[in-house]
């Protein structure tokens, strides 16, 4: 029996700042977690590629995964990830072999083929690209890591020779079915879109194909929570993050709103029960109700790794709620205490 214990936990950031932050604010406030996360023992932090969306600021997705890198020293860094269909191959291929070269060992690369913004974005993005599926950019990508071959005419200087974990992203049963044949991780993006979770993971593991680079199969699931030091701190603060999603089902984005005392006098009862489905594996509480349903969520996927999207209106709230759920899971003897170098 799995538990939460002994299942790996990872931190997923999308750079958010809250309405009248600003993105310095949230470059500020993901360095932080980063170092937070180091030292509260996270195994992975990931940062996830959003083009054109108030509050959001990882656009530059590789850049600022350099820059977490560069002011952490163990955590693993990764992309959760990045939508290959909005880059050249092989320009992603030499930008995470750079990373990889300047920091050995740390980087990950999860690889998704949503746009990650809306439809006219989407078309500004990929202006000049040949729109290829997205099977076939994965196999070029995977190509240009492999060991330089003599008269290679296309090279990825740095890229060639390096390994790299290259993870599969999805919220469909496509991508569980992709991962399973290629033979790598899966990660399923469970913390907005939970619908298809369980059957996709049935799916890629009834599937998966071993390869060289992994012999089982390995699923990440995100879970969207929120932790503080009681329950109804934690439901009051995670109504920013609700109002959030329901923006997103209004078709009015907008930066991380403030906390309300009654979601009720926002929405109505449809767009609650929207909200409700669109944010199903949603855990909120004190430490206690937190621990269960961290648990509960392990028993009914068997996740070999949980990945937490946890956002607040302020940031000391957001990097808390991070940390009582490290110390959920591991107690005081899973902290590591080691400094972070500051910026």
């Amino acid at each position: 029996m799995k538990t939460l214990a002994d299942t790996p936990l990872s931190v997923l950031d999308l750079a958010t700042y809250p309405q009248g932050g600003t993105i310095a604010h949230a470059f500020q406030t993901s360095r932080e977690l980063a170092q937070g996360a180091e030292r509260w023992g996270y195994n992975r932090y990931w940062v996830a590629e959003h083009h054109n969306l108030e509050g959001v600021a990882s656009a530059a997705t590789v850049v600022l995964m350099g820059y977490i890198a560069d002011h952490t020293r163990t955590i693993r860094i990764g992309s959760g990830g990045i939508m290959l269909p909005n880059h050249a191959p092989l320009v992603v291929a030499e930008q995470i072999g750079t990373l990889e070269s300047l920091h050995p060992g740390r980087i990950d690369l999860g690889l998704g083929r949503a746009p990650g913004t809306d439809p006219l974005t989407m078309r500004a993005l990929r202006r000049g690209l040949h729109g290829e599926e997205f099977d076939v950019q994965v196999a070029e990508l995977l190509s240009y890591f492999e060991p330089e071959r003599p008269g290679q005419a296309v090279r990825a200087i740095p890229g060639a020779g390096i390994e790299v974990p290259v993870w599969i992203l999805g919220s469909s049963l496509w991508s569980a079915h992709f991962a399973a044949a290629i033979g790598r991780p899966y990660a399923f993006a469970s913390h907005f879109a939970p619908g298809d979770l369980l059957e996709a993971l049935a799916i890629y593991r009834a599937e998966f194909k071993p390869s060289k680079q992994l012999a089982a199969p390995y699923v990440m699931v995100g879970v969207p929570a929120l932790a503080a030091e009681t329950d109804a701190k934690a439901e009051f603060l995670a109504t920013s993050m609700y109002q959030r999603f329901l923006g997103i089902i209004r078709n009015n984005r907008t930066a991380l709103p403030p906390p309300v005392e009654n979601m009720d006098s926002v929405w109505s009862p449809g767009e609650r029960l929207a909200v409700a489905e669109r944010m199903a594996l949603m855990v909120v509480g004190g430490p206690e109700r937190v621990a269960a349903n961290l648990q509960q969520i392990i028993d009914a996927t068997q996740a070999d790794e949980l990945i937490i999207a946890s956002d607040a209106y302020t940031r000391e709230d957001r990097l808390r709620s991070y940390e009582i759920i490290a110390r959920i899971k591991g107690s005081d003897s899973n902290i590591r205490d080691r400094e972070s170098p500051q910026a």
